[in-house]
């Protein structure tokens, strides 16, 4: 059993929550994640490590609360108990070498892009921030993204705080007037990474996507976060909780997952229903279904 250390609402459906998980807290990354379960009876769910404490032997989680298991996660307190806290898991996001960096982050993407943001302020390099938000209700951790970078633009869809628009406007102001990022690394919804990564094309800027939104199962074994990549010209298939979640924003088809994102709530709920019938076999293409 793992102890809820501290809890915090960062707005009406985003939840911040400190856990007592020292081995954890050690080994953790930013870019990578854990597993956790509420309840012995409860799912699994993948959630992003937004920081560690190896002192105290914390490790914070941010989650929205968009389902039943973040419901009842939400419905915990400080000082109560969650059933399973496994990690960490993934790969984390490549730092080595980079000296400038633009984050992206839109919406409670920015938990994650976050402590990626307060990695790169501690390795030294320049951090550039750009955050995006529906309205000014659901903005989370400005004070947070203003202590680890050396610029920061919050965007507004709506205006009600900062600039109105998205976050692609500041973006391609700085790239147009000559600014040099060695990163752009953006977090998010599919759909913002996509507008990101089109954006910086024309610039050759590198950009690191975060595929954590696809995931479901976490351990590589639903199949659900399977990516095909161009690399090379050939195709590559990969999982975004095994391999991932980073991957090079131009090597990733996009558009295909937004597509596809429109069919992941049926998917879990199959998956999370009916486990047995969809079992996973991994062959030269990924994975496919068979009947148990």
């Amino acid at each position: 059993m793992y102890r809820i250390v501290t809890k915090r609402s960062l707005n009406p459906t985003v939840t911040q929550m400190e856990i007592e998980a020292p081995l954890v807290a050690r080994k953790a990354r930013p870019g990578q994640f854990i597993i956790l379960r509420v309840d012995d009876e409860g799912e699994r769910i993948p959630l992003t490590v937004a920081g560690t404490d190896a002192c105290r032997g914390t490790v914070k989680i941010i989650f929205q609360i968009v389902g039943g298991t973040t419901e009842k996660l939400n419905h915990k307190n400080q000082g109560e108990y969650i059933q399973d806290f496994v990690g960490p898991l993934g790969v984390a996001t490549h730092t080595e070498g980079i000296k400038k960096v633009c984050i992206v982050g839109g919406g409670v993407g920015c938990a994650i892009a976050m402590p990626v943001a307060e990695e790169f302020h501690r390795l030294g390099a320049a951090v550039t921030s750009i955050i995006g938000f529906r309205n000014k209700d659901l903005l989370i951790l400005e004070d947070e993204f203003k202590a680890c970078s050396d610029s920061l633009t919050i965007m507004t869809d709506d205006g009600s705080y900062g600039r109105e628009g998205n976050v692609t406007i500041p973006l391609k102001e700085m790239l147009d007037s000559g600014e040099k990022f060695d990163m752009i690394i953006t977090i998010g919804p599919l759909i913002m990474m996509k507008f990101v990564t089109l954006t910086a094309k024309p610039f050759g800027v590198p950009v690191t996507v975060s595929m954590n939104p696809i995931m479901i199962d976490g351990t590589g074994m639903c199949g659900g976060c399977r990516l095909t990549l161009e690399r090379d010209g050939k195709k590559v298939t990969k999982f975004a909780c095994v391999d991932g979640p980073d991957f090079n924003g131009y090597e990733v088809d996009l558009t295909k997952r937004c597509q596809e994102a429109e069919c992941m709530p049926i998917l879990k709920d199959m998956l999370m229903k009916k486990p047995a019938i969809y079992l996973q076999r991994r062959n030269n293409n990924g994975y496919r279904s068979q009947k148990a």
